[in-house]
């Protein structure tokens, strides 16, 4: 990921775009004022060129997308971009995801140039997609991880494959992944010895493997980070 210096100017360049964009009276700002807050945030703040790194208003079957953010002819990720006075909505998300799944572009950046969204789309059947990060980035007390989550994009990470680096991290901490450590017999074992210390109670393995199963059905219920997405 991105080195101290680079981390460093990743944070004041956040800082500057916070104090331009959001620090003032811009919550009526439309669509169309909004685009030129997330182009700036895009170069300045991410460090893609202009024209040759951010593809603006993309066709994709007849329609157009804001961004696309490609670097030497390979499209990394699509940008949908809304009012900053509107909130983002299930509706603006399948939009997003539909112009990914028809142009075979595996993430989609859903922001109004303060809430950024970041989805990873799942070529099934039918299209899902998996939000990967929800920040707002004018939360100055979030700022270091924002920083934290926003170097994966960051045009230094997106070269040296950041993108699947923050998708195999995001797998990895995910609670049904996470689960499934629960059912090794060693972590069995620990649970059962401390349950027994704490409560004096006897657990038998079905005991402990049954309420395991519980808490990952529960953690895991979808209310969710993974939707499906129907095409249009």
């Amino acid at each position: 990921m991105l080195n101290a210096n680079k981390k460093s100017k990743l944070t004041k360049a956040l800082k500057l775009y916070n104090k331009k964009f959001l620090s003032g009276k811009t919550h009526e700002l439309d669509e169309s004022g909004t685009r030129l807050m997330v182009n700036s945030f895009l170069s300045d703040v991410l460090g893609f060129a202009p024209l040759d790194e951010i593809k603006t208003e993309y066709l994709i079957r007849g329609t157009y997308a804001d961004y696309v953010i490609q670097l030497k002819g390979n499209r990394h990720f699509l940008v949908e971009v809304k009012a900053l006075s509107f909130d983002l909505s299930d509706k603006h998300l399948r939009q997003a995801i539909n112009y990914g799944a028809n142009e075979g572009i595996e993430w989609a950046l859903l922001t109004n140039g303060k809430k950024f969204e970041f989805y990873k789309i799942l070529f099934n059947k039918p299209i899902e997609s998996r939000k990967v990060f929800d920040i707002d980035i004018s939360n100055t007390t979030a700022l270091k991880s924002n920083i934290e989550i926003l170097q994966y994009l960051h045009r230094e990470s997106v070269i040296k494959k950041g993108l699947n680096q923050l998708w195999n991290k995001t797998s990895a901490l995910d609670p049904a992944s996470l689960g499934t450590l629960l059912f090794d017999k060693t972590i069995n074992n620990f649970i059962k010895r401390t349950l027994q210390r704490k409560y004096r109670c006897k657990f038998s393995d079905i005991e402990i493997k049954e309420a395991t199963t519980r808490l990952i059905r529960e953690s895991t219920d979808p209310g969710g980070t993974t939707k499906k997405t129907k095409r249009h």
